[in-house]
């Protein structure tokens, strides 16, 4: 690894842990990117099936069922029977899938407010295009 690619693997490190650690606080100890975007899909829906979140994600609603199962185990989310349609089942926010999706946007905020005032505007629109630049070619 040379000189320079080790400095921004320790730098990334760094931040990664900054982020794992501000999750941590809010006792979302192995919840994934995908749970999170489920979760803010549903509190933005405020209401929700199974079927219309595999069709909003293009995944199987098996692969749904599976994240679904978590979330409902850890409290995320909860899951009503639908008093129309007694074969529906909707799916809504809890309180605890409400703070992770709102602590997370805040934290976002203070981070980039933070940036924003640490790097001048020239370096910030810098980094956003270097950044921009890596997330379109990440392959994970």
């Amino acid at each position: 690894m040379k000189s320079i690619e080790k400095e921004f693997f320790n730098t990334f490190t760094d931040f990664q842990c900054l982020i794992l650690a501000h999750m941590n606080k809010g006792d979302i100890n192995g919840i994934t990117a995908t749970h999170y975007n489920m979760i803010e899909f549903i509190l933005r829906k405020e209401e929700v099936t199974g079927r219309e979140i595999a069709t909003a994600f293009n995944i199987s609603q098996a692969a749904v069922s599976k994240q679904l199962k978590f979330l409902i185990g850890h409290d995320f989310i909860i899951q009503k029977q639908d008093e129309s349609d007694r074969r529906k089942f909707n799916l809504s926010v809890t309180e605890k899938g409400r703070f992770i999706i709102e602590n997370s946007e805040t934290f976002r905020k203070n981070i980039t407010r933070q940036a924003a005032s640490i790097l001048t505007s020239k370096e910030l629109e810098n980094f956003n295009s270097l950044l921009a630049k890596v997330l379109s070619h990440l392959k994970l």
